[in-house]
């Protein structure tokens, strides 16, 4: 009932061709793995380091780029899914801006030792994102990953700003979070921060949050990131009091560790001080226009 963390404080790298960006995120994966990393947390749009391998008239058109994406995206999924596998572990890709059906959606791919184990969607879209990006809001449907020492699920970014998703998560038998984020400014980073730790404390589990750094000149649509990664829990028994268990310090690349116990989430939702985890079990989450969010189940 243990697993060891890796979330990524990741800088956003200028590549000179596709093979560059593939050893750049081996050699990633390679030291999370050799340090003990169990599960691998990559930020949102960290993909979009990827834009650097293209031509100037494709890296300066930010509506563009996104679409020219789509012709190295399976080499993005084989690259992850070949790393998962060599290291058998679980990787949590960099979000990725995904073509389907005419609609750009924000899309983190999961990976574990068999490889593809499914993905999830981002809800909710920032201002950025929606009326200077193009990208849509994905559809409405939850996936809990289901791994041998417990479930999680994955609320990328502003999503984790919103109560519905995890909660419905929790009630489904998360007791992990991911936020996988992007921001530009230290409001940004807070608004997630505040977000995940506000979900750690009603869903009483861990949270989890992995942010790009660094400028990145050459991209108009990730050329400022600021943040630091964090792992959060629900103050309460046998968990630190102020419901922080680590975190980094802002703007420096790496990799942030963490131990998780989930002997201790079962404890606090079974006995802690508080029942908050249960309590929220009362409420109903949906849409103003009665829009239900589908959950499904994905063993990796």
């Amino acid at each position: 009932m243990k697993i060891t963390v890796a979330a990524a404080q990741y800088p956003i790298t200028e590549h000179s061709s596709l093979d560059h960006w593939r050893t750049h995120i081996a050699r990633w994966v390679a030291d999370a793995a050799r340090r003990g990393g169990q599960l691998l947390l990559f930020p949102e749009y960290a993909s979009m380091e990827m834009v650097s391998i293209f031509e100037h008239p494709i890296r300066s058109d930010i509506r563009r780029q996104v679409l020219e994406l789509q012709s190295v995206r399976e080499a993005f999924c084989q690259t992850f899914e070949a790393l998962a596998r060599e290291w058998q572990l679980i990787i949590v890709a960099p979000s990725f801006p995904v073509l389907e059906e005419g609609n750009i959606h924000n899309r983190a791919y999961v990976f574990g030792p068999q490889g593809l184990a499914g993905y999830q969607d981002k809800f909710f879209m920032t201002r950025f994102e929606d009326e200077e990006w193009g990208i849509s809001c994905g559809p409405k449907v939850l996936t809990l990953f289901e791994a041998s020492w417990g479930s999680f699920g994955i609320q990328i970014c502003y999503d984790v700003e919103f109560s519905m998703g995890s909660h419905l998560l929790g009630t489904a038998g998360a007791s992990l979070i991911l936020a996988p984020s992007c921001t530009e400014t230290i409001r940004g980073a807070t608004r997630v921060h505040i977000g995940a730790r506000a979900r750690a404390l009603e869903a009483q589990a861990y949270s989890v949050v992995s942010q790009t750094i660094g400028d990145a000149p050459w991209s108009p649509a990730v050329d400022i990131n600021w943040g630091f990664n964090a792992v959060y829990c629900t103050p309460d028994l046998h968990l630190p009091e102020e419901g922080i268990l680590t975190r980094m310090p802002p703007q420096e690349p790496g990799w942030l560790l963490q131990e998780l116990d989930f002997t201790h989430i079962e404890q606090v939702r079974t006995g802690g001080q508080v029942f908050n985890y249960k309590d929220h079990q009362r409420f109903h989450s949906r849409f103003s226009n009665n829009e239900e969010i589908q959950l499904q189940r994905k063993a990796i």
